[in-house]
């Protein structure tokens, strides 16, 4: 069983994509508290423009079951950008098919997120957020392809996606 493998079994075990916010201790959210974005709503201004999925991942720092996303069959060349504020934040160059899921690239757009120490679920992890909005998006592993061999783990229901014009 490899890392990935392990990972997602025990993840499965313990209800994490259910239960996670429950189970939070110590997450991401607290550490981005302190950083200031350009873009600022209040809960209810957030509520209003998001889906009751895009909030819970993008404000709340939940998780989509995987496999649900249609963004993770999307194949088109195009921008994957934040739900939230619109920022473009990951290139179709640059996703591949990780097969935990999720939607998953090797690299980010330069200067679209910012990354934060997550140790909730008893684990230290790299969570990765838009940094214009501060909207959760997933998490960062060390387990993907070259050249940067990242995996961005991310929610498809925290981005948008845009084709390529022409």
């Amino acid at each position: 069983m490899n890392r990935r493998e392990l990972l997602l079994s025990g993840a499965a075990a313990i209800g994490v994509v259910a239960g996670a916010t429950a189970l939070r201790m110590g997450g991401a959210q607290n550490a981005r508290a302190a950083e200031t974005f350009e873009v600022t709503k209040t809960e209810a201004e957030w509520r209003a423009i998001l889906s009751d999925a895009a909030f819970n991942v993008l404000r709340k720092e939940g998780t989509e079951y995987p496999g649900t996303s249609p963004l993770l069959n999307e194949h088109r060349k195009g921008i994957f950008a934040c739900a939230g504020c619109g920022l473009p934040v990951y290139s179709s160059e640059t996703k591949f098919d990780s097969g935990t899921g999720w939607p998953s690239f090797w690299q980010e757009i330069p200067n679209s997120v910012g990354k934060t120490v997550d140790r909730s679920l008893g684990m230290t992890r790299t969570e990765v957020h838009c940094r214009r909005c501060g909207g959760h998006l997933g998490h960062v592993f060390d387990d993907g392809p070259p050249p940067t061999g990242l995996r961005h783990c991310i929610n498809g229901v925290a981005l948008t996606f845009k084709p390529a014009t022409g």
